[in-house]
């Protein structure tokens, strides 16, 4: 009780008993506490507590060795210059006016029932702590698992006290009763852990020296458009990715409705656009227009920010291009499916002919454009059933169950399966948390390169690169056709100018970023300062660093040597920490939305 109470006995002074004790204070109410580490004559004066305090709803407790008033009804502690009677009577009528003529009686046993609720607390301090706790650790599980917030009260609860009772005992069961896990609480604790995860983020990105932002917009089952953002970041000396917010779009998707968002969240959070140094997002006219694209406006704020457009929006629009003839049969294999999988019987009679045929799949996969992936996929699994889809077409009416008979129509489809596999794996080398301009820029020109030797070789009825038709061909003692192989060549040049086209990039002018020991002392860049060179010169021939390099990722050893080299590793990583793509947020739409 000492701990919550410190009323004085022996030291103090006697008081007047009015009551209601007067207002003034005589030096007798105050005790003259001195203080070695100041000068003797600065004073510190504090006030004392009165028991006739009660009478106004007041006790006293001790803060940081000092008594403090603490009302009784609300429990609130004032300061010590507040002890004094004409300002707790201001906090009776003010906050409890309607007790302003209670007797000292009523007071006492609120006092009491004060005490009470203390020791209560204070002897089930572990406890309550721990069914916190639990409640919390339970709740981020039910967020994880996307799973309804009653199921926590319902479903979690009740399992674990019947787990604990068969294990246990009934006595340690009861315990967990302290676990609170209603709707409500579970609702609260989920919106306390995403402030606290969303307050952790803004002062990362605060203490970064600069950021950079991918984002995009898109249409959800419900029509409503939501704009989503990601941050790029450093922290403790590595470069981290995180999702910094997702925000409705309640009217329009133009630049306008989309710069208001994100600079009212900047603004909000105290982010300084000066800090932004890139942003990644696709070609839409909103976010690239010239003069009132999202991007132009980002600019007009961030001075050194830099516009990507994402490099696997590019890659989809680049092999859009190929003869109508591969796109014809393209097409014809997307109706093929959506006959089977479009329609619920015709998918349950289908599945159930793979089962009795023993195939390795019972299902068709669907092609959607904003999956950039599942061309391919769809392609290369019609190709292995492709005896199935016969047989089933066969029993039907469809216009084209005499597709899969045709074995030019089924050699372009292998061709097709092949060559959109290999775009496949394009893409997925673009994504990835270390990816940077470099690594991109290598990745187009190797496939690039792989096709003009692919162009080169396929006059030979070479077709060692397209295994899948290879294999067909070989199986079923086909020849193929020379208007099919200049149909092949055509679609491999077109494919080679179109990249090219999307991916103009050079950036062989900052290959001392990337590798800052193959220096030519005399072709240092112009562009860097005297200071700038003579520290890269130094970098070059630095043998412990060079030993490093070899074991680090490039953005991890600009930010190693950032102390060292400050003005070099500044230059790398505006260069390294812009997005490449927006492969975050759509694959973050494909989650939520399919």
């Amino acid at each position: 009780m000492d701990k919550w109470l410190n009323i004085a006995t022996s030291s103090k002074r006697s008081c007047a008993r009015n009551p209601i004790p007067s207002t003034s204070t005589s030096e007798s109410d105050c005790a003259v506490i001195q203080d070695d580490k100041v000068p003797t004559k600065i004073r510190k004066l504090v006030r004392k507590y009165d028991p006739e305090y009660i009478n106004i709803g007041f006790t006293v407790t001790d803060v940081n060795n000092e008594p403090r008033p603490q009302c009784v009804i609300c429990f609130e502690i004032l300061s010590n210059q507040s002890m004094k009677p004409s300002l707790l009577n201001r906090h009776l009528t003010t906050k409890h006016n309607a007790l302003v003529n209670k007797p000292k009686d009523f007071f006492i046993r609120k006092l009491s029932e004060m005490k009470g609720t203390k020791n209560i607390m204070s002897s089930f301090t572990g406890s309550t702590e721990k069914s916190v706790e639990a409640s919390f650790l339970v709740s981020l599980r039910i967020a994880k698992s996307g799973k309804a917030h009653t199921i926590g009260e319902e479903l979690v609860l009740p399992a674990a006290k019947d787990m604990v009772t068969c294990m246990l005992g009934e006595k340690s069961a009861k315990k967990l009763d302290m676990i609170s896990l209603s709707n409500d609480t579970v609702r609260r604790r989920i919106e306390t852990m995403a402030l606290n995860v969303k307050n952790q983020l803004i002062d990362r990105v605060k203490r970064s020296e600069f950021f950079a932002i991918q984002l995009d917009e898109s249409t959800d089952v419900t029509n409503y458009a939501q704009l989503m953002v990601y941050v790029r970041y450093i922290h403790a000396n590595t470069i981290k990715e995180d999702y910094l917010f997702c925000e409705a779009l309640p009217t329009r998707t133009t630049a306008d409705e989309i710069f208001k968002k994100l600079s009212e969240f900047f603004a909000e959070n105290g982010l300084d656009w000066m800090n932004c140094v890139g942003f990644c997002s696709d070609g839409a006219r909103a976010m690239t227009g010239k003069f009132g694209g999202v991007a132009t406006k980002v600019k007009s704020v961030a001075d050194s920010c830099t516009f990507m457009h994402c490099n696997i929006h590019r890659q989809a629009l680049a092999v859009k291009c190929m003869p109508e003839q591969f796109k014809h049969v393209l097409q014809e294999t997307i109706k093929v499916v959506n006959f089977i999988k479009s329609r619920a019987l015709n998918s349950r009679l289908f599945s159930k002919l793979c089962s009795e045929m023993g195939s390795d799949h019972i299902q068709l996969l669907l092609h959607t454009e904003v999956r950039w992936l599942s061309r391919g996929k769809m392609l290369s699994r019609l190709f292995e059933l492709r005896s199935e889809v016969q047989l089933f077409l066969m029993e039907t009416d469809f216009e084209l169950r005499d597709r899969l008979t045709d074995e030019l129509w089924i050699t372009t489809l292998a061709y097709l399966s092949d060559i959109f596999n290999r775009i496949n794996d394009l893409n997925l080398s673009l994504q990835g948390k270390t990816t940077n301009r470099f690594s991109v820029n290598d990745k187009i020109k190797a496939f690039i390169k792989k096709f003009q030797m692919i162009n080169n070789i396929i006059s030979n009825n070479h077709l060692e690169s397209f295994s899948t038709l290879e294999n067909f061909v070989a199986e079923n003692s086909l020849t193929v056709s020379d208007d099919f192989i200049e149909d092949i060549k055509k679609h491999c040049q077109m494919l080679i100018e179109t990249f090219e086209e999307y991916f103009k990039e050079d950036y062989s002018e900052f290959l001392r970023i990337r590798n800052p020991f193959t220096l030519d002392v005399n072709n240092v860049p112009e562009n860097l300062t005297i200071s700038e060179k003579e520290c890269l010169i130094e970098l070059s021939c630095d043998e412990g660093l060079r030993a490093e390099f070899t074991k680090l990722q490039l953005c991890e050893f600009w930010l190693k040597v950032k102390n060292e080299y400050p003005p070099l590793s500044r230059r790398a990583l505006l260069f390294l920490i812009p997005f490449t793509t927006t492969y975050l947020v759509r694959a973050d739409f494909l989650l939520c939305y399919f």
